[in-house]
């Protein structure tokens, strides 16, 4: 007897719903607006070495819960009902995940746990089923992802039986088996692995959701930071902090958008292993645009609150954040077009610069600088992309 959903709920590849992102879709993004500002404030008020690390463990979780399901709704049609339903419910234990972040490694270590591993055991074995009679390939290759998927989840469940100084370890394990997972492409004995090579990605969708996700970042780190601002009384300090912020984002968003948005979609479609591409692109360099943009909202709320008490947690997180979305989207570039950007390698150089410089600034001259670096480096690439593209004289 063939076991499997009835209903083809397969994105149709001859109609214009191949591509598009739908409205449950977006539904499921705004449980991630509450887990980013979640995580955001954790940072904040854990500037510590541990706290990075408990952070880092945080932001993967997070970014591998969100894009993992955004693979499954590339591949099936969320405007099939049963979609929805799972698209839906995934979002439910997404919010759980997210209230939980404030005490992961704490009182709420097991809801933490618990609604990632249900997210993703939830979410592999939803894939197995709704593609088992219609594409028993997908559906095979998905089996494998289960099966490292509960070897994971064991180490998540030891890490949230342990006291904190073990936790660590065993979350950071889990997440590296799933990484490795991912780059092996799930490799069962006697079940072969997953051929990434032969993924039939819709790159218009994949590149227009993650850049959905890196706008809701933005707009999350904006939200956070004009409530810091008007929970005080105003001063000229605090006017330029969250000036500054504005125009760090203005930037952030400039340098993402402007020309790297639309590429991802092009370079997916010319591919001959579109699937490899976008895993590597989207699954993981961006990783680091959005673990920037997080720490950039955390360096915003650190001008506001210490403009003028410079010190190591102050520098790490109002460069930090900078250095990191870079970093992430010169390597976006590259790996999409196969050269580096100059005037984002250039904008690296001047976030580098400012950190040497740092033992003679206070944290608010640090960020105005930062942001002005930001700001020329969007400049800087759209001339960059001009210049290539005007007419050469003959």
């Amino acid at each position: 007897m063939a076991i499997g959903l009835r209903a083809d709920v397969l994105r149709p590849s001859d109609s214009e719903r191949a591509d598009r992102v739908t409205y449950v879709e977006l539904f499921f993004d705004l449980v991630f607006v509450f887990g980013l500002t979640q995580l955001g404030a954790y940072l904040y008020e854990h500037q510590t070495p541990l706290g990075a690390l408990e952070g880092t463990i945080m932001v993967c979780a997070l970014w591998w819960a969100w894009v993992s399901t955004t693979w499954v709704t590339n591949w099936l049609d969320p405007v099939r009902v049963p979609v929805r339903v799972a698209v839906i419910v995934l979002a439910s234990v997404a919010f759980v995940m997210s209230a939980a972040i404030a005490e992961a490694f704490g009182d709420r270590a097991w809801t933490f746990a618990l609604a990632y591993i249900v997210l993703k055991l939830g979410r592999a074995v939803f894939m197995v089923w709704a593609t088992a009679r219609h594409e028993r390939q997908v559906s095979r290759e998905f089996g494998n992802v289960l099966v490292w998927a509960l070897a994971a989840s064991v180490l998540w469940v030891v890490g949230a039986l342990l006291p904190l100084p073990a936790q660590l370890p065993f979350w950071a394990a889990a997440l590296g088996l799933e990484l490795t997972g991912s780059i092996l492409g799930y490799p069962v004995p006697g079940r072969g692995r997953m051929e990434i090579g032969r993924w039939d990605v819709s790159g218009p969708h994949i590149a227009e959701r993650t850049a959905l996700f890196v706008l809701i970042a933005l707009g999350e780190g904006l939200l956070v930071t004009g409530f810091a601002f008007v929970a005080e009384e105003s001063s000229p300090e605090r006017i330029v902090a969250v000036a500054t912020a504005f125009v760090a984002a203005a930037a952030c968003w400039w340098i993402y958008f402007d020309h790297g948005e639309r590429i991802g979609s092009e370079a997916i479609e010319a591919a001959e292993a579109s699937g490899r591409l976008a895993r590597t692109a989207y699954s993981w360099v961006h990783l680091l645009i959005v673990g920037g943009i997080v720490l950039l909202g955390v360096g915003d709320k650190e001008m506001l609150g210490h403009p003028h008490e410079q010190s190591v947690a102050a520098v790490s997180t109002v460069l930090g954040g900078p250095l990191l979305f870079l970093g992430g989207t010169v390597l976006f570039r590259r790996v999409l077009e196969r050269r580096w950007m100059r005037a984002q390698l250039a904008g690296i150089g001047g976030i580098l610069v400012l950190a040497a410089a740092t033992p003679w600034l206070e944290p608010l001259g640090t960020g105005v600088l930062a942001a002005l670096v930001l700001t020329a480096t969007a400049v800087g690439e759209s001339v960059e992309r001009m210049r290539r593209r005007a007419p050469k004289g003959g």
